[in-house]
């Protein structure tokens, strides 16, 4: 049997998902993949997704199991640490606050910011868990 190898999929809930899509895609710049007007809104990040669900109802019967959560979320998307500081800027300039900015103990630095549904967001280089950022030998593509 082989190792598990990523985390295919991250989940954020946003009761408004015309906000978040505005959000992750103009803001964040993330290609949206897909769309169901009053359930999700899903974008591409690297070789992996991130699914946003409208709450209410991701918790009602579908084709998967219910789920959802209350309260802010959190993710965490990987950057080159060089690239950080443009785009603390490019949030800035689209009228986002940066909440904290951190320096890892392992190495490699990051910093949060709220999304339209006040969900955590975190940009980091992925140096901040020993592993190799984007460009390094060893990176995923």
């Amino acid at each position: 049997m082989q190792a598990i190898d990523r985390v295919l999929e991250t989940v954020l809930y946003a009761a408004d998902l015309d906000a978040a899509q505005r959000f992750y895609g103009e803001v964040l710049g993330l290609p949206l993949d897909s769309r169901k007007a009053g359930l999700f809104c899903f974008f591409r990040v690297g070789s992996g997704m991130l699914l946003l669900f409208d709450p209410a109802a991701a918790r009602t019967n579908r084709e998967v199991p219910a789920h959802g959560a209350t309260g802010a979320g959190h993710a965490c998307l990987a950057v080159a640490e060089s690239e950080l500081e443009a785009w603390a800027a490019r949030l800035r300039a689209h009228g986002v606050t940066i909440e904290h900015e951190q320096t890892w103990p392992r190495g490699g630095r990051s910093f949060y910011f709220r999304d339209p549904a006040g969900n955590s967001v975190e940009l980091a280089s992925p140096r901040i868990w020993g592993l190799p950022e984007p460009g390094d030998p060893g990176a995923p593509t």
